[in-house]
């Protein structure tokens, strides 16, 4: 067995602003297995300001995890507690190793292009104007959940853009989620809890930054606006750690982001945990590539959640690989009679690390 990994920078084809600034390219890592004639691939899609796992070593990480590929996805799993996304790459290439075919992880009813997996339409910040008309695109290509990235401009004017939707769509005709990013002060996200919970909101995520558990803990115990967790949850990988954040905090919901919560292990550990608390949860991409994209895709649609995804970033970039994944009428499909791009693949890998 032996292993290989290849750097590619995704392009944005529209800037993207996000509380923490404006993004215009995504980096990620594309792990390859070979063993006896067939190959595994998968995607570390690390995320710069934001992983766990966003340090200067991370390359040095890869090649350490190409030296002791032989050892196995469990032991490798174990040992890369510090590198979640690199958990998930690792989890990924084994599992596509395994397969019949390289890219169909999960075998289902989505792969075969006979299902769907709802999901929410995603409208990123930027100048009123800008997030008007993403609002407008999602509604107009049958979307019935949209998200608001929230925190990035004036809050009165965010105010408006939801009262906008609003205006227009009821609650049972669109369900709008807001991600704050842990943009909210703490002296002042109670008061914009209660503004935003009159426009009959779905959830908020992270309102407030990590690490203020009391806070968190008595925003939670008082909102009139369900809250999820989301960067709360990155860097808590021991299980009993798990287990003292929910029950500190006692949210409404937490969201899973594969690649910063220690890959499909990571999830499932606070899947279960949630579960037993009452505490609902919904999957989300975490920017990555189509690669990862398609392994989060098929593995969510095995959990028969009945919310709808945070999984529609596959089409924001410019040199993405081609592949069957496509958005249709707020769902995510799997176009089985449409190739993967194979060739941009090996392409991508005829100057291996």
């Amino acid at each position: 067995m032996k292993a290989s990994y290849k750097r590619i920078l995704l392009q944005f084809k529209r800037p993207s602003g996000t509380s923490r600034g404006v993004m215009t390219e995504k980096e990620s890592w594309l792990l390859k297995i070979e063993e006896n004639g067939k190959i595994g691939i998968g995607e570390c899609g690390v995320l710069r300001s934001l992983s766990f796992d966003d340090r200067p070593t991370y390359e040095e990480q890869l090649q350490w995890v190409v030296k002791n590929i032989s050892k196995g996805k469990d032991w490798l799993w174990e040992n890369l507690q510090d590198w979640p996304s690199i958990q998930f790459g690792v989890e990924q290439a084994f599992l596509s190793l395994e397969a019949n075919n390289p890219l169909e992880l999960f075998p289902s009813a989505f792969t075969k292009g006979e299902d769907k997996i709802a999901i929410n339409g995603l409208v990123w910040m930027g100048e009123p104007a800008f997030m008007k008309e993403q609002i407008d695109e999602k509604l107009a290509t049958g979307f019935s959940c949209v998200k608001l990235k929230i925190g990035a401009i004036d809050f009165d004017k965010e105010l408006e853009l939801l009262q906008y939707i609003r205006a227009h769509y009821s609650a049972k005709e669109i369900e709008l989620r807001v991600d704050a990013n842990g943009g909210f002060g703490l002296s002042d996200a109670f008061d914009k809890l209660v503004k935003l919970s009159e426009l009959e909101l779905h959830s908020i995520e992270q309102p407030i930054k990590k690490g203020y558990t009391d806070s968190m803990a008595e925003l939670c115990k008082t909102t009139p606006l369900p809250i999820a967790l989301d960067e709360e949850l990155i860097g808590v990988v021991d299980l009993n750690h798990k287990k003292n954040l929910l029950d500190e905090i006692r949210p409404q919901y937490i969201i899973l982001k594969p690649s910063l919560v220690g890959g499909i292990r990571g999830s499932m550990e606070w899947i279960s945990l949630a579960e037993e608390r009452g505490i609902g949860w919904w999957i989300t991409s975490a920017l990555e590539g189509n690669i990862g994209l398609n392994a989060i895709a098929q593995w969510t649609y095995t959990l028969q959640s009945t919310l709808p995804q945070g999984l529609g970033t596959g089409a924001l970039y410019t040199n993405n690989i081609d592949s069957p994944l496509e958005v249709k009428k707020g769902a995510l499909y799997y176009n089985a009679n449409k190739p993967w791009d194979e060739e941009m693949i090996e392409q991508l890998f005829r100057e291996n690390v």
